[in-house]
């Protein structure tokens, strides 16, 4: 506990990453080292979640998106589908008073509708319930996938300029990003993966274009708060460009301080 502290207090609170990613991998492998089947990785991996969230709002990250199951998931085994939709309803009934406690305001992104109705409903009752907080932002990333939403995307403008509401001459960079599931949201700074890949596995590719990459051979349903907390000093080491030079970066910071 005492270096876990440590860790938590070498970190500066004006540096923050406003936003974190991270990709959950390795509850399989948790699982299959223990001699568990991969369901109970999932279980368990669910601790590791509120470890994380819990540790994020605490320290005053402002949002905190979680690849929980992408699109490509889908074609798994069915029942390992079903055992991680039961352990999304369970979670989301289960977690919400930490949530509450920890004015966490909880949405979505992905093909939401695909979800199983009983998991759809429990998402939008949890999303309603704590919609007035004021905290953190939980980002639960379900059934998506980054081609997903650049198709989307690209629908719906070619829906706009076939309305005549747009040209493609006005098509630019703010124009994809208003039309992408997280236009409401900063684009991360800190994307974290765990379980010793070093795969972007289609999460955010658009969003991430300047986020700083952590990866970690710690499994998923190891990854405690210190973990986090190991990421975000990490983070804090870089020196974020941009495309500018060091030099530009510097000048840039010192008129900031007049």
């Amino acid at each position: 506990m005492f270096h876990m502290m440590e860790l938590k207090d070498q970190i500066d609170k004006k540096k923050l990453p406003i936003h974190v990613a991270v990709i959950m991998d390795g509850n399989g492998r948790w699982a299959k080292k223990r001699g568990f089947i991969r369901t109970l990785g999932h279980e368990k991996g669910v601790d590791a979640v509120r470890n994380t969230v819990e540790a994020a709002a605490e320290l005053g990250i402002r949002y905190l998106t979680m690849y929980a199951f992408s699109t490509e998931n889908w074609n798994r085994p069915k029942y390992e589908i079903d055992a991680l939709m039961r352990i999304l309803v369970n979670s989301l009934h289960g977690e919400m008073k930490t949530l509450m406690n920890n004015n966490i305001k909880l949405t979505a992104i992905g093909d939401l509708k695909s979800l199983p109705a009983k998991s759809y409903r429990e998402l939008m009752k949890s999303i309603d319930e704590t919609s007035q907080n004021t905290g953190l932002t939980l980002i639960l990333a379900l059934s998506y996938s980054s081609r997903w939403e650049l198709v989307e995307v690209v629908r719906s403008i070619a829906r706009k300029v076939e309305a005549k509401e747009i040209s493609p001459d006005q098509i630019d960079i703010s124009t994809i990003t208003s039309f992408l599931a997280t236009s409401a949201i900063p684009d991360p700074e800190l994307l974290i993966r765990t379980s010793g890949e070093f795969r972007i596995s289609n999460f955010l590719l658009w969003q991430i274009a300047y986020a700083e990459f952590y990866f970690t051979d710690t499994l998923w349903p190891d990854f405690g708060k210190e973990d986090l907390y190991k990421a975000l000093l990490d983070f804090q080491q870089r020196e974020r460009r941009f495309g500018l030079t060091s030099e530009q970066i510097n000048e840039f910071e010192g008129k900031l301080r007049k």
